[in-house]
């Protein structure tokens, strides 16, 4: 009888769940797929043999990636971080200027809302600065990782705008807004520029 033998590579489904596939450019179901080399006997795996690796694939477009595709947040996940990180980037201007000016506050409010926190009032606000997140720079820091330099700019240029609420930029203010920007990713010619033409239009 004439023995069919050889050796090939299967893959085994280990988890499924949501990633922003970097082929299809948006939010897609994949598998995590552990590949295996196995001894096969007419074509069929009969011995385990040697882990090959993992991969992630998109159950839409079929395409291939390493696990790193996984830590790509998707959309859903960057439109609930992005209120959080400026809740986190307006406690400590508010703070470094008058936290108590009702103008500042309601720049506060306001810019916080337009990142989707619909619901967020002054209350909300008035927590925060009762007790700042402790984890501010992280989550400053991981918004910004995954915007475009436009979208830091305009983050940024929000942020100045809750310090201008109140008045002139103070000194303490100027020193929170740099910090916020460099938690952005954004350098220190960059921030200043983005100040400076965020007041300059503050006074026109």
């Amino acid at each position: 009888m004439l023995l069919i033998f050889g050796f090939a590579v299967f893959f085994r489904t280990v988890s499924h769940g949501d990633f922003h596939c970097p082929h299809c450019g948006g939010d897609r179901r994949y598998r995590r797929r552990v590949a295996r080399r196995w001894f096969t006997l007419f074509f069929l795996p009969v011995i385990p043999l040697t882990r090959v690796g993992e991969i992630v694939e998109c159950t839409t477009c079929r395409n291939r990636f390493g696990l790193g595709a996984l830590r790509l947040p998707t959309v859903r996940q960057m439109e609930a971080a992005l209120p959080v990180a400026m809740r986190a980037a307006v406690v400590p201007v508010l703070t470094a200027g008058n936290p108590d000016h009702t103008g500042a506050r309601n720049r506060a409010v306001e810019a916080i809302r337009g990142y989707g926190a619909a619901d967020f009032d002054d209350d909300a606000l008035q927590a925060d600065l009762d007790e700042p997140p402790g984890d501010a720079e992280d989550v400053i820091a991981t918004a910004g990782a995954q915007l475009t330099t436009e979208a830091r700019e305009w983050f940024l240029a929000q942020t100045v705008r809750v310090a201008l609420a109140d008045g002139a930029l103070s000194d303490a203010e100027r020193q929170v807004l740099r910090q916020v920007a460099s938690r952005l990713g954004l350098t220190p010619a960059h921030a200043f520029g983005v100040i400076a033409t965020t007041e300059r239009a503050a006074r026109e």
